[in-house]
């Protein structure tokens, strides 16, 4: 290397760890600005969060057709599942929200012991503070969104971190973002690893995440650095039962529905199948005709059809389903169904697909002879993140939601367990921890603190000193 060359070198390293150390202190300016805005108590007021989350919710119908395009662009979602699993679900959630946060936030107060009568109790509802939502990018609106509308309801700021794979989308929300909010109550950070790196080493009062199971981990031990409450939205393989009772034409609609919404890129979408050995081939036949009806008979030129992200999933993808129908031009793989034959086959444990979260259109089945097969057979995996059972039989329902551990689900359904804003939201064991929607999204980003509240006018002497021994009156207050 010549000596020009080795100092240009020098000088791109060296404007590079500037740029860098720009921006992390743009950041934590960012962040301090923030815990000042905060501080000031401006968030508190319930008239005032209402305004907030109302001016939101203008600011998200006045660019829906951007939220469309730009969800068309990063996904190629057409505008009607853009809306029911994206803009009109945050909508919803906003509805909801402005409807019950004044209930949610009212101090509650708690009859008192009478140990320490005449006190009396108080738990006091209470934002965290500063805090951090980081959004991935298969559902970007609504996974940016939704968190933010429980967190600006408790009375929280917020920054929004979003995924560098949905760049057509994290410009809309960067815009609906800045229009409505100023940045020292709500902002947006773009960007990758480094700016993910650079957030998690700042001091912020919650994060809330949703992403991997490995890039959560990450996120868990930068946060425990600091002792900073987290909530994480992970994922998993989602099993989806199948036993011999269940009806096989409306089970299999379902499970196409489900499976291939969004290309199959949906954390909470059945990642396989365990059917009952005697519905296996009829269950089989009836998803290809599903996938037919729903898409087409060339899944690849159905323009309503979403794409795999970017080339790097795509790669991924198709190397566990080779044969499968694909368009490396357009990022795009057809609906797959898998016969990886019985349970107690290499290939129900050792195929590609079977080996980590499929997170995209690959749906492997699996058959089973007896229930306890397929149970044992999950077990064996880590926490799913949902759970689907098919069955009429109302005994093997209670057993399975009794006796299985998994976040949530459906009994004879797919993925609606998600969309009310009336049930918690989360994850279990490996597939995350804490949960949202509605009002356990707004616990979810609040606090309790807890007050007594005592009087002057009577003070009980037993607990003074000193003491010589436990006497009966004493021991009536621990009964």
């Amino acid at each position: 290397m010549s000596k020009s060359q080795s100092t240009k070198n020098t000088q791109n390293v060296s404007q590079s760890n500037a740029e860098l150390s720009n921006e992390k202190q743009e950041l934590h300016r960012l962040i301090e600005s923030q815990r000042e805005y905060f501080s000031s108590g401006i968030t508190l007021p319930v008239s005032w969060r209402k305004a907030q989350l109302k001016k939101l919710y203008a600011s998200i119908k006045k660019h829906e057709a951007d939220i469309f395009q730009a969800l068309k662009n990063d996904l190629n979602k057409s505008e009607y599942e853009a809306f029911t699993t994206e803009s009109g679900f945050i909508l919803r959630e906003l509805s909801h929200h402005l409807k019950c946060i004044k209930k949610w936030s009212r101090t509650k107060k708690i009859r008192g012991d009478e140990a320490y009568k005449p006190a009396k109790y108080n738990v006091i509802t209470e934002p965290f503070g500063v805090t951090l939502i980081a959004s991935p990018w298969n559902y970007p609106f609504l996974l940016s969104f939704q968190p933010l509308v429980s967190a600006l309801a408790a009375g929280n700021t917020a920054i929004i971190k979003t995924s560098e794979y949905s760049p057509a989308s994290n410009k809309v929300i960067e815009q609906i973002v800045s229009e409505t909010f100023p940045p020292e109550y709500v902002s947006v950070v773009q960007g990758g690893y480094i700016q993910n790196q650079l957030l998690l080493h700042e001091k912020f009062d919650f994060i809330f995440f949703t992403g991997s199971s490995r890039v959560g981990k990450s996120v868990m031990e930068a946060a425990a650095k600091t002792l900073t409450p987290v909530c994480l939205e992970l994922g998993g393989k989602c099993p989806c039962i199948v036993e011999e009772d269940a009806p096989v034409a409306v089970t299999a609609r379902r499970i196409v529905w489900g499976k291939f919404l969004n290309a199959g890129q949906t954390c909470v979408a059945p990642d396989y199948i365990l059917v009952h050995e005697s519905k296996k081939q009829a269950l089989i036949k009836a998803l290809e005709d599903e996938v037919f009806i729903q898409y087409g008979e060339n899944p690849l030129t159905n323009e309503d059809y979403p794409k795999i992200i970017n080339s790097k999933h795509f790669s991924r993808l198709f190397s566990m389903a080779p044969d499968a129908s694909a368009d490396p031009a357009s990022n795009k793989i057809a609906p797959t169904i898998l016969d990886l034959g019985s349970i107690d086959s290499s290939n129900a444990t050792t195929h590609p697909s079977m080996k980590e979260e499929i997170f995209g259109p690959i749906l492997p089945v699996i058959t089973y002879t007896e229930l306890d097969e397929a149970l044992d057979f999950i077990r064996r995996l880590p926490v799913p993140l949902s759970l689907y059972l098919f069955t009429r039989n109302k005994l093997t329902q209670k057993r399975i939601v009794s006796s299985m551990r998994f976040g949530g689900g459906c009994i004879n359904d797919v993925l609606c367990h998600l969309g009310t804003s009336k049930i918690p939201f989360g994850g279990c064991g490996e597939s995350g921890m804490g949960m949202y929607h509605g009002k356990y999204g707004f616990d979810t980003f609040s606090r309790r603190k807890s007050i007594l509240i005592q009087s002057h006018r009577r003070d009980r002497k037993l607990r003074y000193g000193p003491h010589k021994k436990i006497s009966w009156t004493i021991r009536l207050f621990f009964r």
